[in-house]
């Protein structure tokens, strides 16, 4: 499914589970991942949405210097330097409480969207939205108005560059 999806084009996984990847990497060798470790639970989410949406989150920057809590500042360097087409936020956990959870993974997947060239699209899918989390932050940092579409429990986005070459920014969310 991977290789068809991204058929010729770079596939990076970024994965909280050691054992997956050492998995993986054993049946699909020429797969990159790469462990992150996060540092957000579930049971947190309520105060990270709040968070979100102050103004060190919601101004245009790169995720990888952000002074904004929900920003993953610990990825690889060609995560934040890649200009991804299309980013999938299918981890890490977060079916319980003390789960990671992905409000940093749509956080940061919508910040690096934004931050791309002027006038560049990504298309950003959310699996497992019949979650809270999924969905409240997907809605949020990714925008309702964003949605393209929803199958079952996956959600596409396109998201704009909010880069227009002027001293003025577009609003976070239209």
């Amino acid at each position: 499914m991977w290789s068809s999806l991204n058929h010729g084009g770079p596939t990076i996984f970024l994965e909280e589970d050691e054992s997956w990847i050492e998995q993986i990497k054993r049946r699909f060798p020429m797969l990159e991942s790469y462990h992150v470790t996060y540092d957000t639970k579930v049971n947190l989410a309520e105060n990270l949405m709040e968070v979100g949406r102050g103004p060190e989150c919601t101004s245009l920057g790169d995720p990888k210097y952000s002074i904004c809590q929900l920003s993953l500042k610990g990825l690889p360097s060609e995560v934040y330097e890649m200009k991804w087409d299309l980013i999938m936020v299918d981890a890490p956990t977060g079916y319980y409480e003390e789960a990671p959870g992905r409000m940093s993974a749509i956080y940061t997947a919508g910040m690096m969207t934004r931050n791309r060239e002027e006038g560049a699209e990504t298309d950003v899918f959310v699996h497992d939205v019949n979650r809270e989390v999924e969905d409240r932050f997907s809605m949020e940092f990714l925008c309702e108005k964003y949605m393209k579409k929803q199958e079952g429990r996956l959600r596409h986005f396109i998201i704009p560059s909010h880069r227009d070459g002027s001293a003025t920014t577009k609003p976070f969310c239209p």
